[in-house]
């Protein structure tokens, strides 16, 4: 099984399933994943990859399910001065703008 997001969001879509990618655009300060991570989703909410880490994907996830269903790309962003950031967990100092859109 290929353990590259962009090997499995290949495979996936081969398979017929509803497919987004979410990939960190942008990182300001301290961050857990650099630009250009992905994480793949699938619209029953399975997912390989990392964008951030703990609640963050969580939050990620979430709004790719909207996106699969919705068929309209968005721009997420989280970071400590936003009180959302806190609550899905990036307190470390740093913020991250996450595009997610729908592949397939």
């Amino acid at each position: 099984m290929p353990h590259d997001p962009l090997d499995i969001a290949e495979a996936w879509t081969g398979e017929g399933r509803s497919v987004a990618l979410a990939t960190v655009i942008e990182t300001w300060g301290s961050a857990p994943r650099p630009v250009g991570s992905h994480l793949v989703i699938d619209a029953d909410g399975n997912f390989e990859g990392s964008v951030s880490g703990g609640c963050v994907e969580g939050a990620v996830i979430s709004e790719a399910q909207d996106v699969i269903a919705s068929g309209e790309a968005k721009l997420l962003e989280f970071g400590v001065a936003d009180e959302t950031a806190w609550r899905v967990g990036l307190s470390c100092g740093g913020r991250i703008a996450v595009y997610v859109e729908r592949i397939a």
